[in-house]
């Protein structure tokens, strides 16, 4: 099976709008979500793109917790929580779900990781499971790794395929060449049977080819081609000309 032969779980994200009290209120003030309906999701990844505010951890983190996933991360085996933050827009919101069910899930949510790594740490302190919970993660603990290290060792050991991984800005403890080896383990997982969806910032892990990349910004939601997007003119424009660039941002009136 290749990367593009990936079979859905999750099939399309409607926003039940006869539901919303009020489209003034947060988070359904946003420009996104106010004129949202439904999103199709692809077979193998999806991408949520856009500025910082614009609702796309929002909409991922609801989807997640919609789907049963823990607000703080995991698989759906998690339970634990240490700030409510969600917004209830996963009561909003109806899941189309396919016939086949995944073997597999998880929850990657970057700004809460280390909460993360921690629960994992108490459940095997207190529980002295067979095997440990660590060991499904490579076994050594992610705090005694650095931030990047500890997201390999999750995409490398934790996530095993056949499953439905939803992750919050990936890249955000990784280098360009960790970004890279990301993408090739990510579409490893498509080949055994996974589906992605992926709130990015990063022009590399959305470079993945066909997939479906939705971009969010003042104008609402819509479906986008890599090449059309911000990220990719803007970070190749810098590249190319980052001399140019950099005079121009940095000049001052005198």
């Amino acid at each position: 099976m290749n990367g593009l032969d990936a079979r859905h779980y999750l099939l399309r994200v409607w926003l039940l709008r006869d539901r919303v009290a009020s489209f003034e209120e947060f988070p359904f003030c946003l420009p996104a979500l106010r004129g949202l309906d439904s999103l199709e999701m692809h077979p193998a990844v999806t991408f949520l793109i856009g500025d910082n505010g614009t609702g796309k951890s929002t909409l991922l983190e609801a989807i997640a917790i919609a789907w049963g996933f823990n607000l703080e991360g995991g698989s759906v085996n998690f339970s634990f929580s240490t700030r409510a933050s969600h917004s209830g827009l996963h009561e909003r919101l109806r899941l189309a779900r396919s016939i086949r069910r995944p073997r597999d899930g998880f929850f990657l949510r970057a700004e809460s990781f280390f909460n993360l790594a921690t629960e994992i740490e108490r459940l095997d302190q207190i529980a002295c499971p067979e095997p440990s919970v660590i060991s499904g993660f490579g076994g050594k603990s992610l705090h005694e790794q650095s931030h990047g290290e500890s997201f390999l060792a999750l995409l490398t050991h934790r996530l095993r395929g056949g499953g439905l991984y939803l992750l919050d800005e990936p890249e955000a403890a990784l280098s360009p060449m960790r970004q890279m080896a990301a993408l090739t383990r990510i579409h490893d997982l498509v080949g055994l049977d996974s589906q992605f969806l992926i709130a990015t910032h990063s022009p590399i892990l959305m470079a993945y080819p066909n997939a479906t990349i939705y971009q969010l910004n003042e104008n609402g939601i819509r479906r986008v081609q890599y090449t059309d997007t911000e990220y990719y003119t803007v970070t190749k424009a810098f590249l190319n000309k980052h001399e140019e660039m950099l005079r121009t941002l940095m000049e001052r009136e005198t």
